[in-house]
């Protein structure tokens, strides 16, 4: 059977005629017993073959924890014009974390405090391309005021002057101090006190010691301007104002205020041309000009263009050349003092298209030339040696990262090392490795996976095992290990090696590696709902080392499973909805959407389970899908308010509610409106608002779990009323159709009813129906004794890592019994790995309480930069700051 797909997939491929799935999966020849059989190691090595961890070209400082404070304790006393680079410089930490909120965030606060125009171009470009990915719900988030306001593009175009002032070419000038100016056969008449007021050289040549001051008619003829463009600048002298012109006129006037020093003219002329540019070809025909002559508005309004149009023109000679050949002076003329902004931002955009091209490296190498402090120097010398090394310049990446590395940016010796095993000295690489941990006060879980690149045997495994303990996040150790495990012949082992990191992070890798374990143990079905789970997370992504779409692969799984019917599909979605399989649930829902079910509530649960599962960006696209396939308007603006509110509007979310349900009374759009009008404005409605709205949803007709989300809900406006009963009798009612988390709420009661015991009692239930739940063991923990509470934590910690609770909870408990130092170092591990709000907090006021004064206010400004609102950490902030010495 599995030689039989194999041999489908090599038939079809007929796009990519360099597959050979024999290459990858190769199989015992021999006939297959009941226990699958491997032909030998070497062929699971093909079958799962783990490539080293790439190097990352990101900022990743030693001690991000002090870089952040260093940057908000700069932010409260910089001047103005300092504070975009600092917010630039926290978008780089957060990026190099993972935080893609929060470095998302610092580019919007980069934008919102910027002083200059270039600056204002650049990030809000950056934003616009950062935000690609909501491109199917623009037109939406501009319909909403306050995207419009946050998001839009700085069109200062629109701002220019541009009156479309009559020109006359008859004027009356009369007085007695008039000069003419000969232009041909043409007389220019001109106020001499008024022309001569453009500028200090007019002034002179009019009113000095030259013989034009004498002259009642100045020939010029031969100064390149022409008797339209002269009128023009008359008139400009005695109104302030531009005519409406062509641009070659007014390229005349541009160069005859240059030529004669008319600052004034000269940025009026500036201000026109600038109205013109609205093509890439626009651009590069005025860019010249704009350096050559210093015209920093028409150079904005080339730029603004060029910037609109990324990535798209990365191809372009022309475009790259501008780039590449423009000087000190010109360089300032178009972006002022935001050179390393602009660099930073074309070279992220390059890297992400191609990180070997040639465009890529002269926005690095500029990158490089722009950097003015430290941290911007390591970052950028370390993102340049990334490309070289991808680009196999070996002695140009090993000049780079040791430039980098001795500029304090630590992670560049991961580079260093790479090159020296490559030049086949792996012994040397692990003294240089080790080097570093030792040095490190809290060595870091990369260090160790790095580390186990160059060991053998026992040393590589115990590496590997540190790396995981140090940083859980870290994916390149899990699949090493399946990979080994099922290499000694134990596909049941490596599945749940691999299923340790998928339990709490969803990475493709990983997936498409349980993918082949599943394939191997001929589960068919359980291969199905991985490649469901990539397809949804990333519809375009390539398997085996980019040769084979995903698509593809799910098409010949497809004939190995058996067919469901749409009744089928909803009774196992009911299934695995009770037993909270989230990723099941999701394969359900991928079959259901290949038939000829309505598709729009199809994607909406789509985007509740992705949601649910922390994959945000392929729930906002599931739910724009929703959007697309709604069946009727009332379901439409149900799906746009989702929206609303999943980006953060809810008073318009709130809206789209209400229009719904002026149109239809359905449940969706009763549900929406709880859920916004329970969060929407400074003052929230009363719970029985909010209960009318849900009791309302449920008399709507709905399929049962829906039904159970909305028991469920009702249940916890009662148990905040303090009406037990009644939240008692909504939860169990959700329990009856299949709604698993009213456990959770059920036990919330019992405890309130001081009833510890069956308040476990009830989570030991959800614990037992869910699957590895670790919000489950986490919640049951608050409902029993010390050592089970322990107990409860660390199989928290074990299921996913990333929950912060029991790591608060046994710093607690540590600094209860006097033991600060561990007490503070078990706060300090999760810190390593996540940048947390709450684990700061804490650590802070640990070390307040111990008198470090310093690390106290240290890790105060560091959590003001997760969140600048945060009461409690402003008010603890406060207190600490008035007792530093």
């Amino acid at each position: 059977m599995r030689k039989l797909f194999f041999s489908e997939l090599s038939c079809r491929e007929t796009k990519l005629q360099s597959v050979n799935p024999y290459s990858w999966f190769q199989f015992d020849k021999v006939k297959l017993s009941s226990k699958p059989s491997l032909q030998s190691p070497s062929s699971i090595e093909t079958l799962l073959k783990v490539a080293e961890p790439p190097l990352l070209p990101l900022f990743k400082p030693i001690d991000y924890v002090e870089i952040l404070a260093q940057i908000h304790e700069e932010l409260e006393t910089c001047k103005p014009d300092k504070k975009s680079n600092l917010f630039l410089l926290q978008f780089q930490v957060f990026r190099g974390l993972g935080e893609s909120k929060l470095s998302l965030r610092s580019l919007q606060l980069a934008w919102e405090k910027s002083t200059s125009i270039h600056e204002k171009l650049i990030y809000d470009a950056w934003l616009k391309y950062e935000k690609k990915g909501e491109e199917p719900i623009s037109d939406l988030l501009s319909s909403c005021h306050k995207c419009c306001q946050k998001f839009n593009l700085l069109d200062f175009v629109s701002q220019i002057s541009t009156e479309n002032v009559t020109e006359e070419t008859n004027y009356p000038l009369r007085g007695l101090n008039m000069v003419y100016f000969k232009i041909g056969d043409d007389m220019v008449a001109c106020d001499r006190r008024k022309i001569a007021g453009l500028s200090s050289p007019l002034y002179t040549m009019l009113n000095g010691g030259f013989k034009e001051s004498k002259l009642e008619v100045v020939d010029m003829s031969n100064n390149g301007i022409s008797s339209l463009a002269m009128r023009a600048v008359s008139k400009f002298s005695l109104t302030g104002k531009l005519p409406h012109f062509a641009p070659d006129v007014l390229l005349e006037i541009l160069d005859f205020s240059n030529k004669y020093c008319c600052k004034g003219l000269k940025e009026a002329c500036d201000r026109k041309l600038a109205t013109f540019v609205h093509t890439r070809q626009d651009a590069l025909d005025y860019m010249e000009c704009a350096l050559e002559l210093g015209c920093t508005i028409l150079a904005a309004a080339c730029l603004h263009v060029l910037l609109d149009e990324l990535p798209e023109w990365l191809n372009d000679e022309h475009v790259i050349n501008l780039f590449f050949n423009v000087n000190q002076a010109h360089l300032s003329t178009l972006v002022g003092n935001a050179s390393f902004s602009l660099f930073c931002f074309l070279s992220e955009v390059a890297m992400s298209v191609d990180p070997k091209s040639e465009a890529t490296v002269l926005f690095l190498e500029k990158l490089v030339e722009s950097a003015t402090e430290n941290c911007q120097n390591q970052f950028a010398l370390h993102q340049l040696g990334c490309v070289m090394f991808l680009r196999k310049e070996y002695r140009r990446a090993e000049e780079l990262f040791n430039l980098a590395f001795s500029a304090g940016h630590v992670y560049s010796i991961a580079g260093l090392a790479r090159l020296t095993a490559l030049r086949g000295n792996k012994h040397l690489s692990i003294k240089m490795l080790d080097s570093v941990i030792s040095s490190c006060q809290m060595p870091l879980g990369w260090m160790y996976q790095e580390r186990s690149l160059y060991s053998e045997g026992d040393a590589k495994w115990e590496s590997l095992n540190k790396a995981t303990e140090l940083d859980p996040t870290l994916v390149y150790p899990y699949m090493y290990r399946a990979a080994y495990l099922m290499k000694k012949q134990s596909i049941e082992a490596a599945l749940v090696e691999i299923n340790r990191i998928l339990g709490f992070r969803l990475s493709l890798e990983c997936l498409e590696m349980r993918f082949c374990l599943h394939i191997a143990l001929e589960d068919y079905r359980g291969a199905l709902r991985d490649i469901h789970a990539i397809m949804t997370l990333n519809p375009e992504w390539r398997m085996f080392e980019g040769r084979v779409v995903v698509g593809q692969m799910k098409v010949l799984v497809m004939e190995h499973v058996e067919r469901w019917t749409p009744g089928d599909c909803w009774m196992h979605l009911y299934d695995r909805w009770s037993a909270v399989d989230d990723i099941g649930s999701l394969s359900v829902i991928c079959q259901m959407l290949e038939s000829d079910l309505p598709k729009g509530v199809l994607y909406f649960r789509q985007s509740l389970l992705l949601l649910r599962l922390n994959c945000p960006e392929a729930a906002m696209r599931s739910l724009a899908l929703a959007r697309e396939h709604a069946s009727s308007k009332n379901e439409r603006l149900v799906y746009e308010g989702w929206i609303l509110y999943d980006t953060g509007h809810c008073e318009e979310g709130l809206r789209k509610a209400e229009e719904s349900i002026a149109i239809h009374r359905s449940f969706e759009a009763f549900f929406l409106k709880a859920y916004a009008l329970a969060d929407s404005g400074p003052d929230p409605p009363s719970s029985a608002a909010v209960v009318s709205l849900l009791e309302e949803a449920l008399k709507c007709p709905s399929d049962r779990l829906r039904k159970g989300q909305a028991l469920n809900n009702l249940g916890s406006v009662y148990v905040d009323c303090g009406k037990l009963d009644q939240a008692a009798e909504c939860y169990s009612n959700a329990l009856k159709i299949g709604h698993t988390r009213a456990h959770q709420g059920l036990a919330r009661v019992h405890f309130l009813r001081n009833d510890r015991n069956k308040a476990y009692e009830e989570m030991t239930k959800l614990i037992e129906k869910a699957r590895n739940n670790a919000s489950a063991y986490e919640k049951r923990s608050e409902y029993c004794e010390r050592d089970l509470t322990k107990a409860d934590l660390h199989m928290v910690t074990k299921l996913d890592p990333l929950r912060v609770y029991p790591y608060r909870y046994r710093a607690a408990v540590l600094m209860d019994n006097h033991k600060e130092k561990e007490a503070i170092a078990e706060l300090s591990h999760a810190i390593s790995f996540k940048a947390d709000l709450h684990l700061l907090h804490l650590r802070a006021a640990f070390h307040e309480h111990t008198g470090n004064v310093s690390a106290a206010l240290r890790d105060c400004r560091a959590a003001l930069s997760v969140d600048p609102t945060h009461q409690e950490m402003l008010e603890l902030h406060t207190r600490v700051h008035t007792q530093e010495p």
